[in-house]
C-alpha cells in the first residue's frame, strides 16, 4: 500500500507532488510543505509573482494632475502618478543615477519629485529635467536616456490599474479572461466609482495563499463568523438563508469567484433597515437607474448579489455590505502583510457614505467582526502545519465529484480554491522539474 505521507524531500521533487488532483477519484490534497517552506515560497516569488499582472491602484487614487501613490508591488518599490497630460503612469520608485527611492513619502501631489541623494529630478511624465552640474557630464550627457524606469507592463481595466514584471506576458485583458465580467459588476454600479480616503494594512503570521483561500471559502461563512451573524440579527432580525442559491466558479487562469446574497444592505442598491429610512428613497431609486439602464436581470446581479472575486494571484475584490479591495502580499513562508481599501459610488450622499463605511469597517476591517475570525483561523493553521511531517495534506475536494458534470456549485463548495491551486501549481512546474 503507498503511504499517505509525503516527505520534505520527495516534496520538492515538483509542484506536481503538492497537488494530489484526482477528480475521477474525488481527491483533490494539497501537501503542506507547499506552506511552510521557504525555497517553495522563493519559487513562486519567480513563477508568479514575477510573471503575473499585479494590481497597483485604482486610477481614483490620483484623480489630479500631478497626483500621487507610493506602493511596493511583487517586493519592488513602484509610484502610480498622474501627469500634467493626464496620464496615469507607474513608474519603478528607484532614481536612475544610484537607486535610491525617489519618492519618500506615501502619497502627495507633484509636478516632478527631486532624489534626496544628489538631486536628480523628474516630472511626473518620469523625464530627467535637472541635475546638480550637469556640465561635468560632458556634451555627450543624453538626459533622454535617464527617464524613470517602468515595470516592463502597464495597463489599465475599468480604473483598475496592473502592472507585470514579464515583458512576454500576455496582455491584461486576455490575462483577466472571464473575471473582467465580475470587475464590470463592480465598475457599473455607478458612471464614477472612488476609492475612499484611507488605508488598513495589518500582518498576519500565516502562509499568504491561506487568506487567499479564506477569502474565497464559503464554507466557513456561518461556523467561523457566527457573531456578526447573530449581531446582525439583533439589528435586522435577518440571517443569511441558506435556501436562496449560492455559486461558484473558475475564471480561468487562477481566478475565481463565489457568489451569494446576503440578508445586509448593499449601498448600491439594496436597502435594508441598517441602512436609515432617511437613504430609502436615494437607494430604491439607484435601483430604478440600474434598470433603466442594463434591465432587470443585470441590474439584479450588480445590485442584490454579493460576491468575493480573486485575480489572481492576490487580489481579492469583497464586493459585498462595502466594496474592499484587498491585496495579500508574502513576505516569507510564513508572513503576510494584508493592505486593503474601500471602493464606493463617487457623490452618494453623506449619509449612504457613513453607512457604507460602517458596514464596511465593521465585518471586514482589521478589528471587526469578521476579518480577526479569518486570521485567527489562518493563523491556527499555519500553527498546525507544525504536524505536517505526520499530518502531510490539507483536503480541498468538497464538490470535485460534481466537476464531471460541470456543476453547478455552490459556495461551499471549493472549486475556486481547486483553481488557484490548480494555477499555481502549473505555473510552478513550467519553470521546470530543476525549480520544483
Amino acid at each position: 500500500m503507498t503511504s499517505e505521507l509525503l516527505t520534505p524531500t520527495t516534496a520538492r521533487t515538483g509542484p506536481a507532488a503538492m497537488v494530489d488532483d484526482r477528480p475521477g477519484e474525488g481527491f483533490f490534497r494539497v501537501n503542506r510543505t507547499a506552506l511552510v517552506d521557504e525555497e517553495v515560497f522563493a519559487e513562486e516569488r519567480k513563477a508568479i509573482f514575477d510573471k503575473c499582472w499585479l494590481y497597483v491602484g485604482h486610477t481614483s487614487e490620483v484623480p489630479g494632475p500631478g497626483d500621487f501613490r507610493a506602493r511596493t508591488v511583487a517586493g519592488r518599490p513602484v509610484v502610480l502618478w498622474r501627469g500634467s497630460d493626464g496620464r496615469v503612469r507607474v513608474f519603478l520608485n528607484a532614481c536612475r543615477h544610484r537607486g535610491a527611492q525617489l519618492c519618500r513619502v506615501p502619497e502627495g501631489t507633484a509636478r516632478g519629485m527631486s532624489c534626496f541623494y544628489h538631486a536628480w529630478t523628474y516630472s511626473n511624465d518620469g523625464r530627467l529635467t535637472a541635475l546638480p552640474d550637469a556640465d561635468g557630464y560632458g556634451p555627450g550627457f543624453d538626459r533622454d536616456r535617464f527617464s524613470l524606469n517602468r515595470p516592463p507592463l502597464v495597463d489599465e481595466y475599468r480604473g483598475f490599474v496592473f502592472c507585470c514584471f514579464d515583458p512576454e506576458a500576455t496582455g491584461l485583458p486576455e490575462y483577466l479572461g472571464g473575471a473582467r465580467e465580475y470587475l464590470d459588476l463592480v465598475a457599473d454600479q455607478s458612471d464614477e466609482m472612488e476609492v475612499v480616503e484611507g488605508l488598513h494594512e495589518y500582518s498576519m503570521e500565516a502562509n499568504w495563499k491561506l487568506f487567499v483561500e479564506n477569502s474565497l471559502d464559503g464554507y466557513h461563512l456561518i461556523p467561523l463568523h457566527r457573531t456578526y451573524f447573530d449581531y446582525l440579527k439583533s439589528t435586522e432580525d435577518s440571517y443569511l438563508d441558506p435556501r436562496k442559491p449560492t455559486d461558484a466558479r473558475d475564471l480561468g487562469n487562477g481566478h475565481a469567484v463565489i457568489t451569494v446574497e446576503g440578508p445586509w444592505a448593499r449601498p448600491v442598491a439594496r436597502w435594508t433597515p441598517s441602512m436609515g429610512e432617511e437613504n430609502r428613497e436615494y437607494i430604491e431609486g439607484r435601483r430604478a437607474e440600474l434598470e433603466r439602464r442594463y434591465g432587470a436581470e443585470r441590474a439584479r446581479r450588480i445590485s442584490m448579489t454579493d460576491r468575493n472575486l480573486l485575480i489572481f494571484p492576490n487580489l481579492i475584490i469583497n464586493d459585498i455590505m462595502g466594496i474592499a479591495v484587498r491585496t495579500i502580499t508574502p513576505v516569507s513562508a510564513g508572513r503576510t502583510v494584508v493592505s486593503q481599501w474601500t471602493l464606493a459610488t463617487k457623490g452618494e450622499p453623506e449619509s449612504v457614505r457613513a453607512r457604507r463605511l460602517d458596514s464596511y469597517v465593521t465585518f471586514q476591517g482589521p478589528g471587526g467582526l469578521a476579518t480577526p475570525d479569518d486570521m485567527e483561523a489562518c493563523e491556527s493553521c499555519q500553527e498546525g502545519f507544525a504536524t505536517a511531517a505526520e499530518s502531510p495534506w490539507s483536503d480541498i475536494s468538497r464538490g470535485i465529484h460534481k466537476e464531471a458534470g460541470g456543476g453547478p456549485f455552490t459556495a461551499a463548495d471549493e472549486i475556486q480554491q481547486r483553481a488557484f491551486w490548480r494555477h499555481w501549481r502549473d505555473l510552478l512546474a513550467a519553470r521546470g522539474p530543476e525549480h520544483g
